[in-house]
C-alpha cells in the first residue's frame, strides 16, 4: 500500500486530506510540525522507521518552513522520497526555488483532492524527484509552472514514443511554439537534426525549393543540387512554422509528401524516401481558413493528428515572474555586469500587463530593461503601462484567482457550474470573476 507522509498543521485542511487520502486506499502518516514531519521522513531514509512513498508538504508551517524543511531533508537523506509541496499564489516565488532544488511537484491553493491524488499516484509509482536538479535555464527545464505547461511537458513525453505521427501545436504569435517544437525533438532524438522553416516569411518562389530542394540547372540561377529541408532533417524533425501560410499551390505536394514519406527535388526524377516527423505550427484559425476554401481539408486532416495547444502568456499568470527569472539570468550569463533583479514593484508590474506579445515581448522588454538599468534595479518600461498604483500583494492574489479560474475550468472541461463548485463558488460569482478577468468559457 502506498505510503503518504502529510505534513499540513492546518487542522481541517490536514483532517480532510489526510480522510480522503485514506478512502483512496493510501496509508497517511500526518505531521502537524515541519520538524516533527522532517523526522518522519528522515527516520524512514534512515531505516528507523517507515519510508514513505511520497511526501505532500505545506510550505507555510508553524516552527520551519517547507523551504528549510526541505533543504534540511536533501542534507540528510540521500534519496528522498518524491515532495510535492501546497503553496498559496503569494508565494509562488516559494514553489519556483523549491522546483530549483529538486521539488517534484506543487500545487496552488485551492487545492484539487482530484489532482492532488492523480499526482501522488504518478509520483509514487515513478519515484521521480522532479523537474529539477537541474542548471536553472538548462534544456531540460520544465516549459512553466503553470498547470497548462505541465500538461504540455506531459503530453510531449507521451508524444515523443510516436515519431511517426505529425503533430500541429497551435498558439498565438510570440507563444513559445518552436520552443515547444524543440522540447519534443530533445524528448525524442536529441542526436538527430532539427530543422525548423517559417512557411510566412520566405517568398513563394523559393519555398518549393526550400521544402523539397532543386537540381543543378532546374531554374535560372540554380546553380547546384540543393538539398530541401525534408532531406536535411533526416531522421529527425523538421519545423514548419505558420503552416496556415503556406501558399495553396504547394498544398498538395506537402500532403503528397507527408502521405507517402518521399519527395522529388525540383528539376529532378527520382522520389527520395524521407523519414523526418513533421511538426506544423499556426497562430491561424485552420479550420476558418478550410471554410474559405484558402486550406486543403484533407491536409488540414492529414496534420492534425496530434495536437497541443498553447494557451496566451495572460491566461498563466503563474508562468510570467518564473520566465522573468529564467531570461534576467539567461541576460546576467551573457553580460554580466547587467546583471539585474526584479523588485516587487517590477513583479506588480509584470503581472498586471496583459503580454499581447506573449513570452517574445516579455524577453524583449527584460533584455531593453536590463540594458537601460543601472546598478541592479532595471529601467522596465512597457506600453501603455504607467507607474502602477496597485500593491504588489494585491497583484499576486488577482493573478492567482485567476490562474486557479482557468485551472478548474479545464480540469472540469468547462463546466462552470463544476469549477464553481470545485471553487467553493457560486455560478454567479464564477461568472461574475470570468468576465473581470475576461475568461472566455
Amino acid at each position: 500500500m502506498t505510503r503518504i507522509c502529510l505534513i499540513e498543521d492546518d487542522a481541517i485542511m490536514g483532517e480532510a486530506l489526510a480522510q480522503r487520502l485514506a478512502l483512496e486506499g493510501f496509508t497517511v502518516d500526518w505531521r502537524r510540525t515541519g520538524n516533527a514531519g522532517l523526522a518522519a521522513l528522515t527516520g524512514g531514509c534512515a531505516g528507523a522507521g517507515a519510508r514513505a512513498d511520497a511526501a505532500v508538504i505545506d510550505i507555510n508551517l508553524p516552527d520551519i518552513s517547507g523551504i528549510a524543511l526541505f533543504e534540511e531533508l536533501l542534507q540528510r537523506c540521500e534519496s528522498p522520497p518524491p515532495c510535492l509541496f501546497i503553496t498559496g499564489y503569494g508565494t509562488i516565488d516559494d514553489a519556483v526555488r523549491l522546483l530549483k532544488l529538486g521539488a517534484a511537484d506543487y500545487l496552488t491553493k485551492p487545492l484539487s483532492p482530484a489532482e492532488l491524488i492523480a499526482r501522488l499516484r504518478a509520483l509514487a509509482g515513478s519515484g521521480a524527484t522532479g523537474p529539477a536538479n537541474r542548471p536553472a535555464g538548462g534544456d531540460d527545464d520544465p516549459l512553466g509552472l503553470s498547470p497548462a505547461m505541465r500538461r504540455i511537458d506531459g503530453a510531449l513525453e507521451r508524444i515523443a514514443r510516436h515519431p511517426e505521427m505529425p503533430l500541429l501545436i497551435r498558439g498565438e504569435s510570440g507563444v513559445g511554439k518552436e520552443v515547444v517544437a524543440r522540447r519534443l525533438h530533445r524528448l525524442q532524438c536529441p542526436q538527430a537534426p532539427f530543422v525548423a522553416v517559417n512557411c510566412a516569411a520566405m517568398p513563394e518562389g523559393l519555398i518549393e525549393s526550400e521544402l523539397f530542394g532543386h537540381e543543378k540547372g532546374a531554374f535560372t540561377g540554380a546553380s547546384a543540387r540543393r538539398e530541401g529541408c525534408f532531406e536535411r532533417a533526416g531522421d529527425g524533425l523538421l519545423f514548419l512554422d505558420e503552416i496556415g501560410d503556406m501558399p495553396q499551390v504547394l498544398q498538395p505536394r506537402l500532403l503528397r509528401a507527408l502521405q507517402e514519406h518521399r519527395v522529388t527535388r525540383i528539376g529532378g526524377d527520382r522520389e527520395l524516401a524521407i523519414a523526418a516527423r513533421p511538426v506544423l505550427a499556426t497562430h491561424q484559425d485552420l479550420e476558418g481558413l478550410v471554410r474559405d476554401g484558402r486550406f486543403r481539408e484533407d491536409l488540414y486532416y492529414r496534420i492534425n493528428v496530434l495536437e497541443i495547444d498553447i494557451p496566451p502568456l495572460r491566461e498563466r499568470p503563474e508562468d510570467i515572474l518564473w520566465l522573468a527569472e529564467h531570461f534576467l539570468g539567461e541576460h546576467a550569463r551573457r553580460f554580466p555586469d547587467e546583471h539585474r533583479t526584479l523588485s516587487a514593484e517590477d513583479r506588480a508590474t509584470l503581472l498586471k500587463y496583459r503580454w499581447p506579445g506573449n513570452v517574445r515581448e516579455l524577453r524583449h522588454v527584460l533584455e531593453r530593461a536590463c540594458v537601460m538599468g543601472e546598478s541592479d534595479r532595471l529601467l522596465l518600461k512597457l506600453p501603455g503601462a504607467g507607474p502602477s498604483d496597485e500593491k504588489p500583494l494585491k497583484s499576486y492574489a488577482r493573478a492567482g484567482e485567476r490562474a486557479a479560474i482557468v485551472a478548474a475550468l479545464e480540469d472540469h472541461k468547462r463546466n462552470v457550474t463544476a469549477a464553481a463548485a470545485a471553487l467553493g463558488i457560486s455560478r454567479k460569482t464564477l461568472w461574475q470573476k470570468m468576465k473581470r478577468y475576461g475568461i472566455s468559457r
